[in-house]
């Protein structure tokens, strides 16, 4: 039997836990939390019992426990488990679904498991951002982004009361990222800035521009490094002169944007004659 990891971090931006379990074969008995459970299966099967129904669960499925729903699991044919999952208390869930739906509530997620979910990918990039204690706003925005459609696919329905943010807004927003691409940016003071709360900011952002905030900030920083690269300036310099957080973040980033690693888009600009 291969080595288990069990793995917890908490992130302070968005005030989650964040748990891995890979490897494990431990058997859960009947329990409850106070909080929510968002998870998915990465690997291994298990049955799950929860308020009284069976299910068997596998790679690609989607857990949510509801705060005090019941449930046990164990593992079928003796296989390991690989497990994420986010720990939501009751306040931060209510306040973003606030935020979210103009509603304050305690959303009810309908049934604890929704099998091959095309959302097991939003949530592991989250996942992933908070195990490798990102703190780039495109984390919170995946966090809304992700909360929003889960209440929409797997909650009872609810009241579109989304606020309208004035193009103006939204205009103020671009133009504060274009002046301050260079600087640490947190989705809070871009919210300041709209008058709006974080999530109706993204939507509205979203809806006027086509692109998200943080997309559109990374837009604005790979455009100035390229000026600055085909001025010569060396990749190192460039990811800090541009707001990357270090040398590899800017290369992964502009590579996926551009097509080319910053070194060999420098080099374009290079004369041959040297």
């Amino acid at each position: 039997m291969g080595q288990e990891e069990r793995t917890v971090r908490f992130d302070h931006d968005l005030k989650i836990e964040a748990y891995r379990f890979k490897g494990i074969m431990q058997k859960f008995p009947n329990h409850f939390h106070e909080y929510y459970v968002i998870g998915f299966i990465e690997k291994g099967q298990r049955r799950l019992l929860c308020k009284k129904k069976e299910y068997v669960i596998g790679a690609g499925d989607i857990i949510f426990f509801n705060p005090f729903d019941n449930h046990a699991c164990e593992s079928i044919d003796n296989q390991t488990l690989d497990y994420r999952c986010l720990n939501i208390t009751p306040e931060i869930m209510q306040k973003v679904t606030k935020e979210i739906t103009g509603q304050d509530y305690l959303p009810n997620f309908i049934s604890p498991v929704t099998y091959q979910s095309e959302k097991a990918k939003l949530l592991h990039n989250l996942h992933q951002m908070i195990m490798d204690e990102i703190s780039d706003f495109e984390k919170e925005e995946t966090f809304y982004f992700l909360i929003q459609q889960l209440i929409e696919e797997y909650t009872k329905a609810i009241e579109d009361n989304e606020p309208k943010a004035m193009k103006q807004e939204i205009e103020n927003i671009c133009r504060y990222l274009e002046e301050h691409y260079a600087e640490h940016i947190a989705l809070k003071d871009l919210a300041k800035i709209a008058n709006m709360n974080k999530y109706s900011l993204l939507r509205s952002f979203t809806r006027f521009r086509g692109i998200t905030p943080h997309r559109y900030l990374q837009t604005v920083r790979i455009n100035e490094a390229k000026k600055r690269l085909e001025q010569g300036v060396k990749p190192v310099d460039t990811a800090i002169e541009t707001g990357f957080a270090d040398q590899s973040h800017f290369s992964n980033s502009f590579l996926a944007y551009i097509g080319l690693t910053p070194g060999q888009y420098r080099n374009i600009f290079i004369p041959n004659d040297r």
